[in-house]
């Protein structure tokens, strides 16, 4: 019952999610409409391509072509056309070989036992990129059809090629996608998370709360924060590429700048130094000698530093995409240097004695130094 009530609230969970997704299409642009007219657009691909090859023309191997057609409705105009040459070098090449020793041999079970391996190794190639196994789809195709014959396979070549223009057509012409909206909400968002894990590890560290069930998730948090920064970086490929060889772009919308590598740069090492605090602070919280946690005193001008560093944080995302804060993220990250240089200040005056304890501190220290650096860099006119 146990395992069946879990797969339940699962399948509610998924239901629920996929009911989201469509209320979110529906309301406003975004990841979720983006996803559903390429859906669209590729069962359109498909039909028109089966519509002129099967339905009109009734091509021999008409299913071809609304099936390259459908596949070639890719995320960007750019990867449309690249992919559509790789698959058609690819089929073209099983395709051709595949006839070749078939019509030589005259057994097709002989010739799959030869053509399979090499259209799979073919399939590796470099140049093919990932479309390279549609050289051994290419190859079983004409050793599954029988009879074989050069006519047949010289059709099956021209409806991958027709499906290809099918599917590159309406992937450019109709609706094609520009996905500038999801760089800038990717960074947007690994910044507000950064923000927030920071601001709680203060609020945390200021209450002297050294619970390690809490310290645990703030770093999963963390963690999932440098996911968060890779899907940033991830999205501005996407953003840069989509605008290529794009009939949708507009004269004034122009390829994401400088800005947003600077801003990956940061956001990365943000993630990293808040996922080295969070392990730090996890660690001092596992150990159940007080002896081994900082001074009260120290850990909240500790805090007072994170805290600060929070808010440069949030600033840095608001500066960087269109919200006119430079004075404010500047004296943000002034207030964060001074807060650091009376904590080590603090900290040398009353250096521990315990190797353990200062060796927490020298960590605690060293991550603040960086994670102040690279803002106050950030900050630099």
């Amino acid at each position: 019952m146990g395992r069946m009530a879990r797969r339940m609230r699962a399948l509610r969970g998924d239901l629920q999610a996929g009911a989201h997704a469509v209320r979110q299409a529906a309301a406003a642009p975004g990841r979720e409409r983006d996803l559903a007219a390429q859906a669209v657009k590729a069962a359109l691909a498909a039909w028109v391509a089966w519509a002129v090859a099967g339905w009109w023309l009734k091509a021999p191997v008409a299913f071809v072509a609304p099936w390259v057609a459908v596949v070639l409705v890719e995320s960007t105009v750019y990867r449309s056309i690249a992919h559509g040459l790789q698959q058609l070098a690819a089929i073209a090449t099983g395709t051709v070989i595949a006839t070749a020793v078939a019509l030589a041999l005259d057994d097709t079970m002989v010739a799959m036992a030869l053509v399979l391996p090499t259209a799979v190794l073919l399939g590796n190639w470099q140049r093919l990129g990932s479309q390279g196994i549609y050289a051994a789809t290419g190859a079983l195709f004409v050793l599954t059809s029988s009879p074989v014959t050069v006519a047949t396979s010289a059709a099956r070549m021209a409806e991958a090629l027709f499906g290809a223009a099918v599917g590159i057509a309406v992937n450019a012409l109709i609706r094609p996608p520009v996905y500038l909206r999801d760089s800038r909400a990717a960074l947007r968002d690994a910044a507000d998370e950064a923000h927030h894990i920071l601001r709680d590890v203060a609020r945390a560290l200021a209450g002297s709360r050294w619970d390690t069930e809490e310290a645990a998730a703030r770093h999963e948090r963390a963690l999932r924060l440098q996911r968060l920064v890779d899907q940033a970086r991830a999205a501005l490929v996407w953003s840069r590429e989509s605008l290529r060889i794009n009939l949708r772009r507009r004269p004034r919308v122009t390829a994401p700048g400088k800005e947003y590598d600077d801003a990956i740069v940061v956001l990365d090492h943000a993630a990293v130094h808040t996922a080295e605090v969070t392990r730090t602070v996890l660690k001092v919280a596992g150990d159940e000698s007080p002896q081994a946690r900082p001074h009260p005193q120290l850990a909240e001008r500790y805090a007072e530093f994170l805290r600060r560093t929070a808010e440069a944080v949030r600033l840095y995302g608001l500066m960087r995409f269109g919200h006119r804060c430079e004075r404010d993220f500047q004296d943000a990250v002034r207030e964060l240097r001074e807060t650091l240089d009376g904590l080590r200040h603090r900290l040398h005056g009353s250096a521990p004695e315990d190797p353990d304890l200062l060796a927490t501190y020298g960590t605690l220290l060293a991550q603040a130094h960086r994670l102040s650096d690279q803002l106050a860099a950030a900050a630099a006119p």
